[in-house]
């Protein structure tokens, strides 16, 4: 078994010859390459199923954050008149009952 340090030896070793360096980094442009290919066709697929993929989540989740926040600030607006309203309502109270008395 290689301990942490070998392997860090031996990766290193390999990654300093020039040609392996190539390889390896033509071997990982062609896998993000087929990856992406992947996700493409996953993504075609859900599409004619009709199922949301997960680009079409993420638009979604960003609408309803988007809403969340208006909810959240017309909540505020509305609690704002509320109280004015019943500060209003006071006042008429007491500037009514105040005349009635006098």
């Amino acid at each position: 078994m290689l301990s942490s340090k070998k392997l860090s030896g031996l990766a290193e070793d390999l990654l300093s010859n020039p040609l392996f360096a190539q390889a390896f980094a033509s071997a990982l442009q062609k896998g993000l390459e087929t990856k992406g290919a992947f996700d493409r066709n996953v993504a075609n697929v859900l599409w004619l199923l009709n199922l949301p993929s997960r680009a079409d989540l993420g638009k979604l989740m960003t609408k309803l954050d988007v809403l969340q926040g208006r909810l959240a600030n017309l909540e505020v607006k509305v609690d704002k008149l509320v109280t004015a309203e019943k500060r209003r309502r006071r006042a008429s109270r007491r500037s009514g009952s105040g005349d009635a008395s006098a």
